[in-house]
């Protein structure tokens, strides 16, 4: 019985960029998402007569649905395995986007958003943790920040087909265009395997050394099972529950969960993220200059991005979070100082473009894709999904809590005093990262576990 089950994996034998690229395309949803709103909001704005705070809401309702979708995400994970839970999230998206695109006022803009949303939170809380249990040690932290990777790709192809379709005005292919990437998740998953260690946790040893055998690439398959299987054999039970996280063991890893997640989201990023082409058309450019600026961010966004895929397992995660904190607060006070001194006009616009720019450098060497990587590995395995649902939850309501209020920051406080808000926070970062995040390059998911057991005291032999 236990013999067929595992052949079919080991008859796949499919090669590991096939795997990760599938694994990592969630981040498409992510990032599309987040980035064809800002394009869209250039037409709705006027055709429905919105305000800041209606802005605010079709910002925000994404990252609300998402709040909901990433509080399920971990019990769902833990339950039915991390692949079908990637594979729900795909049809829900593929089906809330189409509503979007064929919404036909406000009221059912917001409601189809909220939908996406909740497919985009089980996504940004799964992903991250199928990756990070597919990968071997040495690559971990590399092939974790590729999901970053694709949210970055995602948000740059948003951008220019936002650009592309601004003469035509056509919003709804915008929004349409991003059921593309979630069918082919979907498909492509079919033929992609369940994570080792959640197939161990379940009792399916035989289908975990085959997968193990295809991701890993090596003989001592021996070795890796007995990692897994002895913190497996630390739990009590088989499955984490909430009050699990608050444990004296587990409390430092949702200590620095919650920093990320919410330091992530304070810094500005999705405030630019969402926002940027309205600012550049506020500070005097045209609509098609907006877009098209926003295309030039992107591209640096992806560039670091993928500069940062090959340096995470050789830097290390905390230098990188310190570094993008450093060039956040430098960036964002120069931003508040130009826009208050230079006032409206072109080139008010292109300086704002240039310092945007060095804020995107910063926030992806260390708070884009690093952020990712440590949420998915700083929780034991026993509270993995729910540590990784928590943090996801959290995550999107700081996002929401931002997309939510920047229009109305914007409106009330002006540019230049949200930038020295969004500084501010940067500077607070680096002093909670400076004391409280561990370090993790170069170490097993068992050995991290392993030595927060023992920083309490627990026994682990």
């Amino acid at each position: 019985m236990q013999q067929s089950a595992t052949t079919p994996a080991r008859q796949r034998r499919i090669s590991v960029s096939y795997l990760y690229f599938f694994g990592a395309l969630g981040g498409i949803l992510f990032g599309y998402d987040l980035g064809v709103i800002s394009g869209v909001l250039l037409f709705i704005k006027p055709l429905w007569h919105l305000d800041s705070f209606a802005q605010g809401v079709v910002g925000g309702s994404l990252a609300a649905g998402a709040v909901f979708g990433a509080l399920f995400a971990g019990r769902l994970a833990d339950r039915y395995g991390r692949r079908p839970t990637i594979m729900v999230a795909a049809v829900v998206f593929t089906v809330a986007v189409l509503g979007c695109a064929f919404a036909p006022g406000y009221a059912a803009m917001v409601v189809a958003r909220f939908v996406t949303g909740i497919a985009v939170g089980i996504s940004s809380a799964t992903v991250p943790t199928y990756l990070s249990e597919l990968a071997p040690t040495r690559v971990r932290g590399a092939l974790s920040t590729l999901n970053q990777l694709m949210i970055v790709s995602g948000i740059l192809i948003a951008y220019i087909v936002d650009w592309a379709l601004s003469d035509a005005g056509n919003w709804r292919l915008m929004f349409g265009l991003a059921a593309v990437p979630a069918v082919i998740l979907f498909a492509g998953l079919f033929s992609l395997p369940e994570t080792p260690r959640w197939l161990l946790k379940a009792g399916r040893e035989a289908e975990a050394r085959a997968v193990l055998e295809q991701t890993h690439r090596t003989a001592d398959i021996d070795a890796e099972v007995t990692g897994i299987r002895e913190v497996i054999q630390l739990d009590t039970e088989q499955r984490g529950r909430l009050r699990d996280l608050t444990t004296r063991w587990a409390r430092p890893a949702l200590v620095v969960a919650l920093i990320l997640a919410i330091g992530q989201q304070f810094s500005g990023t999705n405030a630019v993220n969402l926002y940027a082409p309205t600012m550049f058309k506020q500070l005097g450019l045209a609509t098609s200059s907006s877009l098209l600026a926003s295309i030039i961010m992107g591209t640096v966004k992806l560039i670091f991005t993928a500069w940062v895929f090959l340096m995470v397992d050789r830097w290390g995660r905390k230098p990188l979070l310190l570094l993008g904190n450093v060039i956040m607060a430098l960036s964002l006070l120069t931003l508040g100082v130009a826009v208050l001194t230079m006032g409206k006009g072109t080139g008010t616009g292109l300086v704002t473009l240039i310092v945007l720019n060095l804020y995107w450098v910063g926030y992806e060497l260390g708070w884009g894709a690093v952020v990712w990587v440590m949420i998915a590995e700083i929780f034991p395995l026993k509270i993995r999904g729910i540590g990784t649902g928590t943090a996801s939850t959290v995550l999107w309501a700081a996002t929401f809590a931002i997309t939510f209020l920047f229009p109305v920051m914007n409106d009330h406080l002006g540019l230049s005093w949200s930038a020295w808000i969004f500084a501010a926070v940067s500077v607070v970062l680096f002093v909670l990262v400076r004391r409280f995040v561990p370090e993790t390059k170069g170490r097993s998911l068992e050995e991290i576990e392993l030595d927060l057991r023992a920083r309490a005291g627990q026994h682990v032999g």
